[in-house]
């Protein structure tokens, strides 16, 4: 009889890890564990296509391109029907999550840089495989805090999750909403937002500077990026590196993964460590096989604020938790000192 027990999951997607005992025909008795993956359509903005991508990637040819150093888990089955997509996957046991310890992130790293260069100078590698997403997904991404998604009567609704205190700011006028940005843009300029000075204009200077910011990134070498490259998906295994949750690997820059490795930190004390530790890893692991030596800025600050500033002002503007607000400003004030690094 299977047993099963839930790993993760979300609202349009299952997770769960079977086990048993299977009989052969010698009546032999053989346990077995596996994970089956269960995924409904659902629209990532900018990546339609990113719910059923492991389905995609599992059926084509794209497995051969790992090696023992790093892989995925092995898929022993693979099945789509119309709107859901289910793997059948090999169950990954090792160190994972707050477990890693600092040498194993940055051995992550280092393979992680390798397996990109690797792949920078075998193309023929990945041709054919067509699902993967493009390039431009950070730039849509990072757009989609520009565009005011609700109105001030709903923001003050009970219908709205905002925090009470923040609603009473709305009608105080405190917050001022700016017409066809989000919430968060309208909260960073306000009166409301109380994060020291230096630190709300190095948000700011992102929002500002964006078509700079984004023509330097665009400079730098295209690589294969898994974009969910965080210490929950990172397993380390005997030695070797196992990267689980490929639903989002596409095309983008050099960079990208380790900035969001970088600002996967789960305290502002660990983050001095990782960037001291991790970064350098990470461009040893990809110059031993693609010269970046004429890259003069690698935009890992720019990327890390790209995708994390605007989580980090709400971690820190959405609660009144003196705690959880000295955390995020404290990572905030980390990002700002990359500056001279």
């Amino acid at each position: 009889m299977n047993k099963t027990k839930s790993l993760k999951g979300g609202t349009l997607g299952d997770v769960r890890l079977v086990s048993g005992t299977a009989k052969t025909v010698g009546v032999r008795k053989l346990p077995y564990r596996f994970v089956l993956k269960t995924q409904k359509k659902w629209e990532r903005p900018g990546d339609p296509d990113s719910w059923r991508r492991e389905y995609d990637l599992y059926t084509s040819k794209f497995g051969a391109v790992f090696t023992e150093a790093f892989r995925w888990p092995k898929c022993y089955h693979a099945e789509i029907d119309g709107d859901r997509m289910r793997l059948w996957m090999e169950y990954i046991e090792g160190v994972s999550g707050s477990k890693l310890t600092i040498e194993m992130l940055e051995r992550a790293a280092l393979e992680w840089g390798r397996f990109q260069g690797r792949l920078c100078n075998q193309p023929e590698a990945l041709k054919g495989i067509t699902c993967l997403s493009d390039a431009g997904f950070p730039e849509r991404e990072f757009n989609q805090w520009h565009t005011q998604s609700f109105m001030y009567d709903f923001l003050i609704s009970k219908k709205c999750s905002l925090p009470g205190f923040l609603k009473q700011m709305l009608r105080d006028g405190k917050i001022q909403l700016v017409d066809g940005k989000s919430f968060e843009y309208g909260l960073l300029r306000s009166e409301a937002c109380d994060l020291p000075e230096h630190l709300r204009q190095m948000l700011i200077g992102i929002d500002d500077n964006q078509e700079a910011i984004f023509g330097q990134i665009k400079r730098l070498p295209v690589v294969l990026c898994h974009r969910d490259f965080w210490t929950e998906n990172i397993f380390f295994v005997n030695g070797s590196i196992v990267a689980i949750d490929w639903d989002g690997a596409g095309w983008g820059y050099l960079g990208e993964d380790i900035a969001s490795l970088v600002a996967d930190a789960d305290d502002c004390r660990h983050f001095e460590a990782y960037c001291r530790r991790l970064i350098p890893a990470y461009y040893q692991g990809i110059s031993e096989h693609l010269d970046i030596s004429a890259i003069g800025n690698f935009c890992v600050k720019e990327m890390i604020l790209i995708k994390f500033g605007y989580r980090l002002l709400q971690k820190y503007m959405f609660t009144q938790s003196p705690g959880k607000r000295n955390q995020a400003m404290c990572m905030l004030q980390k990002i700002y000192e990359m500056e001279n690094d």
